[in-house]
């Protein structure tokens, strides 16, 4: 029961840790959820992580909560859920409830003005970083670097909607698996052995 305990407090400060440092949105925490997770903790490996994300992304919701929500089921069931997903999403509650209070005197202010023009490029390149991240362990063969980029194209030309992607390359996925498994079992087993 003590290291249960003791479990859920140490879930709770890492990913409370993870809602404090992280400017940007969910995209952004995703390097940082990677690293306190797979690297830190050990808690799920890379690959397992990368299949958190997609599924967070598919779902309704910001992809921080829902990875934070995954994630701490594995780790320790529901409990772990609840305390994950308090600890990502309560400072972001409590900085925006002083926001609330004082911004409205002071967004027109130059420094502020000046801190946020600093805020928004590396928030560029931390959801850049992500994404180049994430792709090392997601894109292992031709048809997953096929699927990237027309997923990219279709996105940025055509405006098409998130879900419909991820639907499209579930059913390609799936068609893969069922067409020709021996391609199926080569593409994990490379995933899995990349880092």
């Amino acid at each position: 029961m003590k290291s249960q305990l003791k479990l859920l407090i140490e879930i709770f400060i890492t990913f409370f840790k993870i809602g404090s440092f992280t400017f940007g949105g969910g995209y952004a925490m995703i390097p940082l959820i990677e690293k306190e997770v797979v690297e830190n903790k050990k808690w799920v490996t890379p690959e397992e992580v990368v299949d958190v994300f997609a599924v967070a992304q598919s779902m309704p919701g910001a992809i921080a909560i829902n990875s934070s929500t995954f994630i701490g089921y594995k780790i320790s069931g529901k409990k772990g859920a609840i305390v994950a997903t308090l600890g990502v999403i309560l400072p972001s509650f409590l900085i925006i409830t002083l926001i609330a209070i004082f911004f409205s005197k002071f967004q027109n202010a130059p420094a502020v003005e000046a801190v946020f023009s600093g805020i928004r490029p590396a928030i560029v390149g931390l959801i850049s970083f992500a994404a180049v991240k994430v792709s090392k362990t997601s894109i292992v063969d031709r048809t997953g670097l096929i699927l990237a980029l027309l997923s990219i194209f279709l996105v940025v030309i055509f405006d098409v909607q998130p879900i419909f992607i991820i639907l499209g390359s579930a059913a390609i996925g799936l068609a893969i698996y069922h067409l020709s498994p021996k391609s199926t079992s080569k593409i994990l087993s490379n995933g899995g052995n990349k880092n």
